[in-house]
């Protein structure tokens, strides 16, 4: 299973429209996983035409966003893996502990807000932000993350730029 994670798209003032580099790894996925600040549902339906789509709210994401069906935190199976989203995970000093508190059975768990993307293990989760395809703010680049699952396992996590 391909999921292709994104983050803090923040439409329409960034996101105007699918980004051609983004579209290309889109085309391939099973599911599309929105860690938030989406700021428009009409982001998740243009999503929603390449792969089925799971979606947090943000702190930028309005009752349209939620009207969707996008949640605050969400926890689902992939594939035999165990998955939690949230938007904001808080601090980075004590981030994989919270997550583990917050998310007991996951094994992974996905959030954005901080625009800056990160794959790190710890406390017995792992835990994957995308950064923003987008918005790169202080980032070289802007980046999405691709999900390889196999088996009830992640065998590949990847952060690509995109821009």
């Amino acid at each position: 299973m391909r999921a292709v994670v994104v983050s803090d798209t923040h439409a329409p003032r960034h996101w105007k429209g699918c980004p051609p580099r983004v579209a290309e790894h889109l085309r391939g996925a099973d599911v599309i996983l929105h860690a938030g600040d989406v700021c428009v549902a009409s982001v998740l339906d243009e999503l929603a035409e390449y792969a089925p789509v799971h979606a947090v709210l943000g702190n930028n994401d309005g009752p349209d966003v939620a009207a969707w069906g996008a949640p605050e935190r969400l926890e689902l199976d992939l594939g035999g893996l165990a998955v939690a989203m949230v938007h904001d995970s808080g601090q980075a000093r004590g981030r994989t502990a919270r997550m583990r508190r917050w998310f007991p059975a996951a094994d992974l768990v996905v959030f954005g807000h901080s625009h800056i993307p990160l794959d790190e293990t710890g406390d017995g989760v792992r835990i994957f932000n995308p950064g923003s395809p987008t918005d790169r703010r202080r980032q070289p680049h802007g980046t999405i993350g691709l999900l390889d699952i196999e088996a009830g396992r992640l065998a590949r996590a990847e952060i690509v730029p995109v821009t």
